[in-house]
């Protein structure tokens, strides 16, 4: 079973036990994370798609709170003495996901609840 979940305006698709890296959500490692804004839900024979898939839910714990890579921004002009040099690090959150369920259901691995 897997399902297409949005957060921080990117899409993601996750199974259980996989672990992702979304942009940065509020918590400290091991917390739990609700993503409701689930897009897609497909398992046991049965595809449920749709802008948001209502009644479902993806589950998980934060692994930890981290910081990417350093991405480094360079703007020239040529023959005009321009030249801006800026880095960036994005911040991270680590997510195990635990669970795809429908909402109201028990939080079980992988329980579909339909």
């Amino acid at each position: 079973m897997y399902a297409v979940v949005r957060t921080g305006g990117k899409q993601y698709k996750v199974a259980v036990n996989d672990v992702i890296r979304v942009e940065t959500l509020p918590g400290a490692q091991g917390d739990s994370v609700l993503l409701g804004d689930v897009l897609l839900v497909d398992g046991d024979g049965t595809l449920k798609t749709g802008t948001a898939v209502e009644g479902f839910q993806v589950g998980g714990t934060i692994v930890r709170q981290l910081r990417d890579k350093k991405v480094l921004v360079f703007k020239k002009q040529r023959r005009k003495n321009y030249r801006r040099k800026q880095g960036h690090r994005q911040n991270l959150t680590e997510l195990k996901i635990t669970a795809i369920h429908a909402k109201g259901s028990e939080l079980s691995g992988g329980a579909l609840g339909v």
